[in-house]
This record gives structure tokens, sequence and C-alpha cells, in this order.
């Protein structure tokens, strides 16, 4: 009933608010002004559409509103929108369903309430309009009623006729919004279209997420860390220019080596935000340097890489440097194992250990982020590790090898 009474009401304003503005717009057209309203009528279905997804949730609220159609525009401002909007179905679709709430369904839901709801309330009321006429009444504009004694028997005729009539008021309420789903949900078209933006977006932030790392340690690098050196160096000069034994050289040589400590603090940090081996010699020497300075031994079978796309690489090495962090940390094993490959457009990384397993992405290893990363690239990441071992990290990236350099930000 209430989102009937909803659809009654939306629906008269939506009538009147079209009517005063057709009126208008074709007053004004005379003088071009109203030609540029009249267009934009076309898009008053978009906010209609908008309200009547969310009262959907009204008929089954286990049922989760109905997504937007639309997409969202690739350039930002006005024109961008527009321009995407007139070519979209869903813009038309909500537009015709509009005109129908309009001039159809508002009208509908309110018969349906008069003749459900209406009547029996007419009849249930009769004793207290026959009290506050004081002579006879006509209830429900249907038989004369002089007395109480009728009155109170055309009450209990409507307290019967109520509860068998809710049903087809739910019914038609059910079909109503049926409808309304049908015309203002996306179809598969559309919510592949989504899908499609959803994974451009994310590639988006990936790139940005990889441009910003670049930047970081590129500031670092040619910022701190030469300022760091020549503070070394400065201090190292100072310890020959002080008396052996001194106090003072006993000050100079903990600040040099506190500086020394500092600086390789710092080289490691910038490694790890995005090592200078993977841009310059690609990811089988960025695997090979990640494996020798794993504190256990690792074995490695890169099956001579190619270049690859510089976001499948990027992907790739932090894949195995977080594996290889998880070994040292978790599985107690002995040795790993790193394996390499590019066959048929795809990249395929196996990282292997002989530990004791059970390992579980699910609790924290890090793996949950780069899985994310890696479905960016229409990659997958998968995980075998029973317990007891061995565990085995698996990824595979479809990619193509890169030509020349200038293909390696290609995606």
């Amino acid at each position: 009933m209430v989102y009937l009474l909803g659809g009654v009401l939306l629906g008269g304003v939506v009538f009147v608010g079209g009517l005063v503005a057709v009126v208008v717009g074709v007053a004004l057209a005379l003088v071009l002004v109203g030609v540029p309203l009249l267009a934009l009528l076309a898009f008053a279905g978009i906010p209609v559409a908008a309200i009547e997804r969310r009262r959907l949730r009204l008929i089954d609220p286990a049922t989760p509103a109905a997504p937007t159609p639309h997409r969202t525009p690739e350039a930002p401002g006005i024109p961008a929108w527009f321009k995407l909007r007139v070519k979209e179905q869903a813009t038309w679709r909500e537009l015709a369903y509009t005109v129908l709430l309009a001039l159809v369904l508002w009208p509908l839901d309110l018969l349906v309430l008069a003749c459900t709801i209406g009547a029996p309330a007419l009849l249930i009321g009769a004793p207290a309009q026959l009290a506050l006429d004081g002579g006879e009444i006509r209830a429900a504009k249907l038989w004369l009623v002089s007395d109480y004694p009728l009155a109170f028997a055309t009450a209990l005729l409507g307290l019967a006729l109520l509860a068998p009539l809710l049903y087809p008021l739910g019914a038609y309420a059910t079909a109503r919004a049926a409808l309304a789903r049908l015309l203002l949900a996306p179809r598969e078209v559309e919510l592949a279209g989504q899908l499609a933006e959803v994974t451009r977006s994310r590639a988006r932030l990936v790139d940005a997420f990889e441009a910003e790392r670049r930047r970081i340690e590129r500031d670092l690098h040619d910022g701190a860390q030469q300022r760091l050196v020549a503070l070394t160096m400065t201090l190292g000069l100072a310890r020959l220019d002080v008396t052996p034994g001194s106090p003072l050289a006993a000050q100079l040589a903990t600040a040099h080596d506190e500086a020394g400590n500092v600086l390789t603090e710092l080289r490691e940090l910038i490694r790890g935000i995005h090592p200078q081996v993977l841009v310059d010699y690609g990811l089988a020497a960025a695997i090979e340097d990640a494996a020798e300075r794993s504190p256990i031994p690792v074995d490695t079978d890169l099956d001579t890489l190619p270049r690859l796309p510089e976001s499948v690489e990027s992907a790739g090495y932090f894949v195995t440097r977080e594996a290889l962090t998880n070994i040292a940390r978790h599985s107690e094993a002995p040795r790993a194992h790193i394996s390499a490959s590019h066959q048929q457009d795809t990249l395929r990384i196996d990282v292997r250990d002989e530990g004791k397993g059970g390992a579980d992405p699910g609790r924290g290893t890090g793996l949950t982020g780069l899985a994310d990363r890696i479905a960016v690239l229409d990659g997958t990441l998968t995980v075998i590790s029973p317990p007891g071992g061995p565990t085995v990290l698996s990824v595979e990236i479809p990619c193509r090898a890169a030509q020349n350099p200038q293909d390696l930000s290609a995606d």
C-alpha cells in the first residue's frame, strides 16, 4: 500500500510538472528560449528512475535496490555527461517509463487503492459517519443506512471484504514493481559495460599507484640518498682531521657509523619501493636479486624471460618477493624454488617450498592485495598449501612480450 501510494504521489507530481514544462516550453519556443527546455525534458526520466529504483525496496526489502544502468563519463564536465547519456539506451527507457508513470501508472495505482482499500474503509466507517451525519447515509455510495444495526453490519461487511482484497493489492504491487525493474534495471549489455569500466578504472588506479611509487623512488634516490652520501663523506673527512682517541673523534665515529646505517636502510627502502634492477634489466634479473637477498637459499629457473609490460613485471616481482617473505617467516622450509616462464603470451611464476604448509592467504599474509592487483591484469593467483606441505604459489598473467623499450609501458 505504501509503495502504491508513493507511486500515486510521484506520478501526480511528474504529470503536473511535465505538463507545465511542456506548456512553458511550447510557449517559449516561439522565441527559441523554450527549445532547450523541451530538449531537457528528454533527461527527465533519469531522476524519476533513480527514485523508482529506490522505491523497489518497499516491495522486497531483502532484495538489493536495482543498480543504475548508467556509466560514468570518461571526462568531467556537463557536456561529457550529456553526450554519454544521449547515447545510452537506458536514458530512453527511463523516459518511456516516466511518460508511462505520468499518464497511465499513477491513475491505475489510485484506482487499485480505491477499490481494495478505499471501498472497505468507507464501509468500515459507516457507524462513525452515521454518528456525525445524524440522519441517514449512503455507505460507499452503494445503499442507504439509517440506523446503527445496519451501520455496524455494513462495518462488518467492510472488514470481511478487506482481508481478501489485500491479496490482489499485493499481487498488483508486485507486478507493478516487476515492470519498473524490467524497464529501469540495467540489461546484461549494460552490466558488462559497467564491469569493463570498473576494470579499466582499477587498471588506471594501479598505473597511477605504480607511477607514484616510481616518483617516490626517484625522489629518495636523487634527493635524500645523495644528501646522506654527502653527509657520510663529510663525516669521514672530518674524522681524518681530528686527533685519534679524542672525545670529538669518538663522537664523529659514532655519527659516521650511524649515517652509514641510515644510508643502508634508505637503500633497502628504495629497493623495496621499486627496484632499479627491475626497470633496467627486467623481471628475471629482479627475481634473481630478490632470491640472493632472501634469508633462506632459493633455487631459480627463469627460462630466459623476455622483457614484459611494466605493469606485469612489477606485479610479478612483488608477488615473488611477498612469497619469499612469507616462506622465511612462516614456512620453516630449508629451501625454496622459483620457476618462471613466458609461453603462449602468458607469464607463469611458481614459488615452491617444502615447509610445514597450511598457508591461508586470507589471514593477512599480504597476498590478498597482490591478488587484486593481478586480477586487474586479467591474471590469477592461486595458493596450494596442504598441512605438512609443500606450498606452491602460482601466478598466471596474460601478456605479450615487449618488442622494444617503448612497449614496456603498454598494458
